[in-house]
């Protein structure tokens, strides 16, 4: 089934305008108090409001629909860009469920994006709005209220019966019905005042500014691990599976080094790293993936880092892929479902307890030339429609042989705290 909305009458055809800026602009300090759109590293990226059109597509065929949407709606356009770089002109953020057949996949194409790429900024307009004018119309953001007292629910299992589940799963890895399986949890918070995606984005990116800070629909968080970016037929990808909590001095260099050389975590690294270069393989004429990860370090754990690189072939079917059709192709690897992948997502619905939704889904934008990045929706949260003070926190672990369930309960209360920490600064 497919639910499409389009804000621009039918008979108009959207003019669509990008102008380079002088100043270089800061990109979280412009968003609007609601619906916030955002994909922001290291203060670069895209940031965007407002609705020119939006589609929510669920069903098999998911992203095939959307991206046949997002090609016949951009073609129609008329388009004055001054920019010409990657994320400028037409631009729609995406963030797609982790199950596109069972779960609402959601696309916004926005009336205004504003982006800044290796210190040049620009901003794109879809609509009447005068592009020179949108930034400094842009109210300041006040200051957040306080949020007062928080207060955590346990969501669809609580730990004792989330270890629980971990062991089965365990039991079925020794079984030899599976290598590996992502299982994850969720967390209920409600606050005293509304929560402020603006605060909390901001929040974020400080503390995490090797992530990408996105928000897309109510969805917001900082993620990690970029599953594909495309730029003309470069494409790249950082995988990420095995993971240490931080220490404290040589407590902290110690953690790292068993995570490198741990054999559980290498294992389940590999496995990420394969399903990933597998389902990537047929699309490119050549694909690197190192033999040895590296470490990532962030505030608040470590992980085993890969980054893979290809080129996109130039002739047949798969030459022709368009960004969503990758992404689709690759999603969703092993490092948020598990493998082989049927084995393991059916393993996901029997054992989890709860509907992900976009958690753990492809999360990103896309422009008119196919150009593009989409991460992981993780350490994230959902902002909760009908009470503005509430929000379900989203963690998970991969489990293989070897895993025990204490273990990774901790490393989701580690991963929780990447947002818990945004809530309570």
């Amino acid at each position: 089934m497919t639910v499409v909305a389009v804000t621009t009458p039918d008979a108009v055809t959207p003019v669509v305008s990008t102008t380079p800026l002088v100043e270089a602009p800061r990109l979280l300090d412009l968003l609007p108090a609601a619906g916030a759109l955002s994909w922001v590293r290291r203060g670069e990226g895209l940031v965007g409001w407002g609705e020119a059109a939006r589609l929510e597509v669920t069903g098999p065929h998911a992203l095939a629909e959307a991206a046949a949407w997002w090609d016949a709606y951009s073609a129609d356009l008329d388009v004055d860009d001054r920019a010409g770089v990657p994320g400028s002109g037409p631009v729609v953020f995406a963030s797609v469920a982790f199950d596109p057949a069972a779960g609402t996949s959601v696309f916004v194409v926005p009336e205004v994006v504003v982006g800044l790429r290796d210190g040049a900024g620009w901003v794109t307009t879809t609509g009447d709005a005068d592009p020179t004018g949108v930034l400094s119309a842009a109210a300041p953001a006040a200051a957040p209220s306080p949020l007062g007292r928080l207060r955590y629910a346990d969501g669809a299992l609580d730990p004792a019966s989330w270890c629980a589940t971990v062991a089965t799963a365990v039991e079925r890895i020794d079984a030899g019905e599976l290598a590996k399986v992502v299982l994850a949890r969720d967390l209920l918070v409600t606050a005293d005042a509304p929560l402020d995606a603006r605060a909390l984005l901001a929040r974020l990116a400080t503390r995490f500014p090797d992530c990408w800070t996105f928000a897309v629909d109510g969805l917001l968080g900082a993620t990690p691990e970029l599953l594909l970016r495309r730029t003309g037929r470069q494409l790249s990808s950082r995988v990420l599976a095995g993971t240490a909590p931080r220490g404290a001095g040589a407590d902290d260099e110690r953690l790292a080094a068993g995570l490198l050389s741990s054999a559980k975590d290498r294992a389940e690294h590999a496995l990420a790293v394969d399903s990933l270069v597998r389902a990537l393989e047929p699309y490119c004429a050549t694909l690197t993936a190192p033999e040895e990860p590296e470490l990532l370090t962030l505030a608040n754990v470590r992980h085993l880092a890969t980054d893979v690189t290809g080129v996109q072939r130039r002739s047949g079917a798969r030459g022709s892929a368009g960004l969503l059709e990758l992404v689709g192709a690759v999603h969703p690897t092993a490092a948020v479902c598990g493998t082989p992948t049927d084995a393991a997502a059916a393993l996901i619905t029997e054992l989890e307890g709860m509907d992900r939704g976009r958690y753990a889904g492809p999360v990103g934008w896309v422009d008119a030339r196919g150009d593009g990045e989409f991460g992981l929706a993780l350490r994230c949260a959902e902002l909760c429609d009908r009470d503005p003070a509430s929000a379900r926190l989203f963690a998970g672990c991969g489990i293989v042989a070897g895993s025990d369930p204490a273990a990774e309960l901790a490393e989701t209360q580690a991963k929780f705290a990447a947002f818990q920490a945004a809530l309570e600064s």
